[in-house]
């Protein structure tokens, strides 16, 4: 196992768990993972992001094979989908928070555009978020309904199930999926109430500043 592999597994054992003791995730919910040169990481399944054991930490190669630590996680899928059409993708996360997951279950959302442009930050670390329609957990279709998109996006709310965040590296994901769900947040305490929102040059001009993943 080489340096960078190892780092990459302590710091993935520590953001979950960081993750978990803020309530972004219960239980065995959520998986992350991160790329490597040689395969990819990712969290074991039916395992809690509080308790991770980096040496644990399931490993495929580039073909989706099982080749290290614990089997992977069931929402696979999910994370190769991200792999597979946004080249530069470095890690994805796949959480149950719960206002992003309560977004994911409201009536009414733009799939193409399910998160408006409530703050600087949303726009800066996540970009346009779309959901894609419900399917059971660990069914392979998920991974089809992400690739439908086209790699146009680095973030989706799965219906009725949560958000799948992906980043340039592990540390920009994580930060993205937090983005993502203060965002979810406010939107839902805003409900109701006259709300402004950033306009159009305002969000071009966000995106000519801060180029985004």
């Amino acid at each position: 196992m080489t340096d960078t592999e190892q780092k990459l597994r302590q710091q993935m054992s520590q953001l979950c768990a960081s993750l978990f003791a803020r309530g972004y995730s219960v239980g065995t919910a959520g998986n992350v993972s991160a790329r490597l040169d040689d395969g990819i990481l990712m969290t074991p399944t039916n395992s809690t992001l509080g308790g991770i054991d980096p040496d644990r930490i399931a490993k495929i190669d580039l073909n989706g094979n099982h080749v290290a630590g614990d089997k992977p996680t069931k929402e696979v899928f999910l994370h190769q989908a991200f792999y597979d059409t946004r080249p530069q993708t470095g890690a994805v996360v796949h959480l149950h928070s719960t206002y992003a997951t309560a977004l994911s279950c409201s009536e009414g959302v733009d799939p193409n555009d399910c998160v408006p442009p409530l703050t600087p930050y949303v726009v800066m670390r996540v970009g346009t978020v779309a959901r894609v329609p419900y399917v059971k957990p660990g069914d392979p279709k998920s991974g089809d309904l992400i690739r439908d998109l086209g790699g146009k996006y680095t973030a989706v709310l799965l219906a009725n199930h949560g958000p799948v965040v992906s980043g340039k590296d592990l540390f920009s994901a994580v930060c993205a999926a937090e983005e993502l769900e203060e965002t979810a947040k406010l939107l839902i305490t805003l409900r109701g109430q006259e709300t402004r929102l950033l306009t159009g040059q305002d969000v071009q001009d966000l995106k000519n500043t801060f180029k985004s993943m």
